[in-house]
């Protein structure tokens, strides 16, 4: 981040030159009988040097040569004069001009020298996550689109007989490569979204229990070798939260459970909530609601568990594929509506995502009475 000094104008820099060197030097001049004028110009030194640290070379320089004549005319004798007396008094005002001069320049140098470094490093890391988001994508929209031309290419072939059977397969699997390419747009579309600060939640009531059952019926086929269960209290209230971001939020909660996860392992969808929770996101004592989605897989080593939220991070030896912007989506989308989502193993083997949302519920009073 920059510094606020670095940022001022030049004629303004000038200005914080001249006011901290007199500054400085108007403290030592109430002391003068008291200190040492070699103390003196390593006070004048140093206010050079942090000055040389946020400013242009212009300034600093007129600092170095401002607390030289300072130096001459208020503090060696004789005062109020630059004449100097003595020989030693000329050779140690030379030497102080001089180590001022070169101390601010090369302190400006070596943060310029940095600040380059940290372009270049910026510029390379920048490129690699490119190139890591550009193999990703091209695995993940190559992959459905050739399988939608493949399949498009067979159909309309004059050279192969297709029986009817063999036609209703293809065109299954080109709804299901166009649901998977509809699928990583969105979340390239979501993205720029975050990034842009354009999320402006629409808060409505929201039946979550139905709307979970919507997101599993649209990822039946990713979902056909799990086992899925749903936990919800039969008088679920209406929770007031955005039901896009919602169904996006579970959406991908559930495709990464069903894509990391071995066949024939089961992903729970439970439902709660809690008027007596105690919930530090929950400012205006609003009900929490806390979704959870679990599963019984192998979870997620601890060491990366603190990075699976991170924009474009793929779990080290996880599959190919993915962009890793799924999970980043949904902790953005979480915090759009002042919420928190937290991630953890569970002792029996497999991983828990929990949500957790401070919101209006539809008749409040009714649930605080059961």
């Amino acid at each position: 981040m920059k510094s606020i000094l670095s940022q001022i104008k030049t004629k303004n820099q000038y200005l914080i030159c001249v006011l901290s060197v007199s500054a400085v030097a108007s403290l030592c001049l109430f002391t003068r009988d008291y200190l040492d004028h070699k103390i003196v110009g390593y006070l004048l030194l140093v206010v050079v040097s942090l000055l040389a640290t946020f400013l242009d070379i212009l300034p600093v320089l007129l600092s170095a040569v401002l607390s030289a004549l300072i130096m001459n005319f208020f503090f060696l004798k004789p005062y109020y004069t630059f004449h100097i007396s003595n020989a030693e008094d000329s050779l140690l005002l030379f030497l102080f001009f001089l180590i001022a001069l070169i101390n601010g320049v090369l302190t400006y140098r070596i943060r310029k020298a940095e600040k380059i470094l940290q372009i270049k490093e910026l510029r390379i890391n920048t490129m690699k996550l490119y190139d890591a988001l550009l193999d990703s994508l091209s695995h993940e929209l190559r992959t459905p689109i050739s399988t939608i031309m493949g399949s498009i290419d067979t159909i309309q072939s004059k050279t192969l007989t297709i029986s009817e059977e063999n036609k209703q397969k293809l065109y299954s699997e080109i709804e299901k490569a166009s649901l998977r390419l509809n699928h990583q747009v969105e979340n390239l579309l979501n993205m720029s979204r975050l990034e842009s600060g354009v999320i402006q939640p629409k808060m409505d009531w929201c039946d979550l229990k139905e709307l979970v059952y919507n997101v599993l019926d649209s990822l039946k086929e990713d979902l056909q070798f799990h086992k899925i269960a749903v936990v919800a209290d039969e008088n679920l209230p209406l929770f007031k939260l955005d039901y896009g971001l919602m169904e996006q939020i579970i959406y991908n909660l559930v495709f990464n459970a069903s894509q990391y996860t071995p066949k024939g392992a089961k992903i729970e969808i439970k439902v709660q909530y809690n008027p007596d929770i105690d919930f530090e996101y929950n400012p205006d004592k609003l009900i929490p609601c806390v979704i959870t989605i679990s599963d019984d897989g192998s979870g997620f080593p601890e060491a990366e568990i603190d990075k699976v939220f991170d924009k474009f991070y793929r779990l080290h030896n996880s599959k190919t594929g993915g962009t890793g912007l799924g999970l980043s989506i949904v902790k953005g989308f979480v915090e759009a509506q002042n919420g928190k989502i937290t991630l953890e193993n569970k002792e029996e083997g497999g991983s828990a995502f929990k949500i957790y949302f401070p919101t209006l519920v539809m008749n409040t009073a009714a649930i605080s009475n059961e």
